[in-house]
């Protein structure tokens, strides 16, 4: 029986986080806001309006962990209370709560398949991050031989949820930036077919509360170490590769 719910983890993410967790609730799915670790006092107006809402549980991590961290703690809260599948939505207004439901709805005709989210850029993202992105999809899609990851980095998908804590427990690495890239190649790998759907991505500026704890040195030199261990791997599985291409590639609607 497939149950979706969706896990919004957040580090000190500021007044964002009440207005992304607003729009999600009203979507009327189970909504998990991991706490990872903040100490701007955002957290405060979410714990409040979770007062009477059973669907929405805040869960409070002292120590922060990383984005990868903490949903791994949020996807283990959701597999607890017999979830299957969870929705990753980032904190940061970046993403359309809108289009939640064509997600799940997708997840839900095809419960085996990952839904990978594609950034539909407005004139507003930075070149930076745009130019950026494009390399590390090449990198992506040679570790997976071009097999339908068509984004390796955007924050909003849905996941197998067993499927998903598996691999994240069989790996050191994936707790920070590099986890939306790791998770998605390694479920591939594992043969969980990708299914891509496009989502306009926004990015607030400072004025509206836009916040970003991405550093471009620190975290490209990660994913650099990233993508050349899962180049290297990828090698190794070549066989495996090449008959995950000749599947049909899934779409939706």
């Amino acid at each position: 029986m497939q149950r979706h719910c969706i896990i919004i983890p957040s580090y000190n993410s500021g007044l964002l986080l009440k207005e992304t967790v607003h729009s999600v609730i009203t979507l009327g799915f189970p909504v998990i806001v991991v706490i990872d670790g903040s100490n701007d006092g955002s957290e405060i107006p979410v714990l409040q309006m979770s007062e009477g809402k059973p669907d929405l549980h805040v869960q409070l991590n002292t120590v922060n962990s990383g984005k990868g961290g903490a949903f791994l703690s949020g996807l283990e809260f959701a597999s607890a209370r017999g979830f299957s599948h969870a929705v990753a939505f980032d904190s940061d207004g970046q993403h359309d709560a809108a289009d939640i439901p064509l997600f799940i709805a997708a997840s839900s005709k095809f419960p085996d398949a990952m839904i990978l989210g594609v950034p539909v850029f407005g004139h507003e993202a930075p070149a930076a991050r745009v130019n950026g992105r494009r390399v590390g999809n090449w990198w992506t899609n040679l570790e997976t031989l071009w097999g339908g990851v068509n984004d390796s980095l955007f924050g909003f998908r849905v996941y197998p949820i067993e499927p998903a804590i598996k691999i994240m427990k069989s790996i050191q690495g994936g707790r920070r930036f590099d986890f939306d890239t790791q998770l998605a190649v390694r479920l591939y790998w594992k043969e969980i077919p990708p299914l891509n759907i496009p989502s306009k991505v926004h990015y607030p500026d400072r004025n509206a509360g836009g916040v970003t704890h991405f550093h471009y040195i620190r975290d490209n030199l990660l994913l650099i170490w990233v993508h050349t261990h899962l180049t290297l791997n990828a090698i190794f599985m070549l066989p495996r590769l090449f008959r995950l291409r000749k599947r049909k590639p899934i779409t939706y609607p």
